[in-house]
């Protein structure tokens, strides 16, 4: 089936707050969620609005809590139970699940092991008599019939299989239970022997966690989007604070991604996206993409019609304009369009009028100002809005935690609960988090929130652990991993140092989020960026061995290597211009290096039309850390730039600023040296408003442990 047009569009959407009362194996349950359901109407109204899909294409299937009934508001026949998941599954296209994940002892031991591991869709009626799960033995038979018959296939899986504690307005779809209660087992998909020939036949080994790893056989047909690796967290927290709204935090980026509507825009643009914006903010959630990345986003090819959003008002007065689009499409305040004139190719930068900024978002119209890029044109009702994605924030919020004092039952329960501290330290707490609070003062960086209801986006949280030293968390309550060395509350120099390492992250981690959020870019998806192997001994006066020669990564999506290997790196230049490129390296100790070129004085390397570039390193940890994470983010510009005004030291040294000795000359490195500033100039950092130099950038990870021997 060719999905080219939009007419051509089916899609399943399940989402799922409301669960029926259930007890698991161990005592445990599922809990209904806030904001499971809400993502699936934003997808549909995504769909429908922007995309332009049919009604009669959409097949959903909610269940949404109310506080005065006790069962789903839905009737039966739309609530998203086993029985109608599977019989609405049949000729799907694009399928998003928002819910909780599940896991129980596999159907096909002989397979998956004696110990082995079904993991599943939880439906909203697990609890009932007749409740059971939708497994990955089921879901990948279903995906390989459509794909048989010639589907093009996308499947985003907002949901995770683990559980744990958090904190504040964040929550977790998942349990960490392998729930073996009996259940009916009988599969409505196909029979057992049909299920275990088709799991053999995707070449799958004994304990595969099916739900994180490719679902189908090797094919371009097939993309899944999940919201985390198999042993980490899936979170939904308020997106909206002034209506108390939930949302996935995978859904909620994924339709800003999406929303950019590029006629070019892959998943694996999306990919790099989800991301940096994920995992900056909820350090234990690092989404996962299987399959061809480069296909089109909604589409079979590689070009395909991008649709516009129309201008209903212009308000020349007040230099605004009032947009046919709002909260019901994903849309919030300070999102932000390109305007061009009727009838523009949206590829052209060049052509572009002006830059528009949700002010008053709506529920389907906005009223937006905007800013004209050339002051001899004006904004007319003819013309045509293109969203961007939004800005990277470089002011970042940060709530001071007050934990409450364990009572003498829970002073012995390990590991110590997250909420609670002991006597002896809940007694100094407050003091502590004062002398915090007294050092953010004059900070520019990082912003005290006193109110959590009134917080934008809150993304550190400081805290005192039940040791007596300062941490920091993200959102949910996760540490920061390899924020050393721990910091005493009663050390009085503790909570300056505190706030310096607040700044330090807020810079690092704008770092991380920086990306041309212009998806019409002609260098979009022309960079490929690739780890090609590693190996345990290499010299770099030899030749780079070839990608056959290297040993390959366990998992090559999430690549791991150990201390003193050494890993290789591909950039290829894909696009018809002459590319010139700078690799940054992200390092675990929270520092930012500029790898290749690496010599002082070398800022880029020029590689022309269909030339690559190999780049070996031999990535190590700091003393005393056991496990690390490198990002390599590459950069490519038409012009030059000197991308060393991101260069970060390790944490805990001195940040000293590089402007000092160099000036901006060009656009891009204006929004460069924004990082580099000791105050930033403004809150939010905006490449879409610098379109006159082409640039891209692509990133990618590789954890890094300490050897084994």
């Amino acid at each position: 089936m060719n999905n080219q047009g939009n007419l051509n569009i089916y899609a399943l959407l399940v989402g799922i707050n409301y669960y029926f009362p259930n007890t698991l194996s161990d005592g445990s349950s599922y809990s209904s969620l806030q904001g499971a359901v809400r993502d699936i109407n934003l997808v549909e109204s995504f769909l429908t609005e922007i995309r332009q899909v049919s009604r009669d294409n959409i097949f959903k299937l909610t269940a949404s809590a109310s506080p005065h009934s006790e069962s789903p508001l839905e009737s039966p026949e739309h609530l998203p139970t086993y029985k109608n998941i599977v019989a609405s599954t049949g000729d799907q296209v694009y399928i998003h699940y928002s819910g909780h994940g599940g896991r129980t002892p596999t159907l096909i031991p002989e397979l998956k092991g004696e110990n082995g591991t079904d993991e599943s869709i939880v439906p909203t009626d697990i609890g009932l008599p007749e409740g059971q799960y939708l497994r990955d033995i089921e879901l990948a038979k279903l995906l390989q019939d459509m794909v048989d018959k010639g589907l093009i296939v996308t499947i985003v899986l907002d949901s995770c299989h683990s559980g744990g504690a958090t904190r504040g307005e964040v929550n977790i779809r998942g349990v960490d239970t392998i729930d073996e209660t009996s259940r009916p087992t009988t599969s409505l998909v196909a029979d057992l022997e049909d299920l275990k020939v088709n799991w053999s036949s995707l070449g799958k080994q004994a304990n595969t966690k099916g739900l994180h790893s490719s679902l189908v056989s090797n094919t371009n047909d097939y993309v899944l989007l999940a919201a985390c690796r198999p042993n980490e967290f899936a979170f939904e927290y308020v997106v909206d604070r002034e209506k108390g709204n939930y949302g996935g935090a995978l859904t909620n980026f994924l339709l800003e991604s999406f929303r950019q509507l590029s006629p070019n825009l892959t998943y694996k643009d999306v990919y790099e996206s989800l991301h940096a914006k994920i995992h900056s903010k909820f350090s234990l959630q690092t989404p996962m993409l299987v399959g061809n990345g480069n296909r089109v986003v909604l589409g079979s090819e590689y070009e395909e019609k991008a649709y516009h959003i129309s201008i209903l008002q212009v308000d020349a007065a007040k230099q605004r304009i009032l947009l046919q689009v709002g909260e019901s499409a994903g849309f919030w305040e300070d999102d932000q369009f390109a305007i061009y004139p009727q009838g523009a190719d949206f590829s052209q930068i060049g052509e572009r009028i002006a830059i528009a900024t949700i002010t008053e978002c709506g529920v389907t119209e906005s009223w937006c100002t905007f800013e004209l890029i050339n002051k001899e044109t004006t904004v007319k009702q003819a013309d045509q809005a293109v969203p961007l994605a939004a800005p990277v924030d470089l002011v970042k919020q940060v709530l001071l935690w007050y934990k409450e004092e364990a009572t003498p039952e829970e002073i012995n329960q390990k590991p110590f609960l997250l909420n609670k501290l002991p006597s002896e330290v809940y007694a100094v707490q407050e003091k502590a988090l004062e002398a915090v609070k007294n050092a953010l003062e004059g900070n520019g960086w990082v912003e005290l929130v006193t109110d959590e209801s009134e917080a934008e986006e809150i993304r550190y949280q400081v805290a005192v652990n039940e040791k007596g030293e300062y941490e920091i968390c993200d959102r949910s309550g996760q540490l920061f991993p390899n924020l050393r060395p721990t910091l005493k509350v009663d050390d009085p120099n503790s909570a300056v140092k505190v706030v310096k390492r607040l700044v330090h992250l807020a810079k690092y981690h704008s770092i991380e989020e920086l990306k041309n959020f212009d998806s019409r870019s002609p260098l979009l998806g022309k960079l490929e960026v690739e780890w090609l192997g590693k190996a345990k001994r290499y010299s770099p006066a030899k030749p780079i061995p070839s990608k056959s020669r290297l040993d390959k990564f366990d998992d090559s999506a999430n690549p791991t290597i150990e201390e003193g290997e050494w890993i290789f790196l591909q950039i290829k230049n894909n696009s018809d211009k002459h590319l010139n490129i700078t690799v940054l390296d992200l390092e675990s100790d929270w520092a930012v290096e500029q790898v290749h070129p690496y010599q002082p004085g070398e800022n880029l390397i020029t590689l022309s039309p269909g030339q690559e570039e190999k780049c070996p390193f031999q990535l190590s940890l700091p003393e005393g850390y056991r496990e690390g994470r490198d990002i390599a983010k590459v950069f490519a510009t038409l012009g030059s730039a000197n991308f060393r005004y991101l260069e970060l030291p390790s944490l805990d040294q001195p940040l000293q600023s590089k402007s000092i000795n160099t000036k901006a000359s060009n656009p891009l490195e204006e929004i460069l040296s924004k990082i580099d500033e000791s105050k930033p100039s403004t809150r939010k950092l905006n490449p879409a408003k610098n379109p006159s130099l082409e640039w891209i950038t692509v990133q990618i990870s590789v954890t890094v442990k300490k050897s084994s021997l």
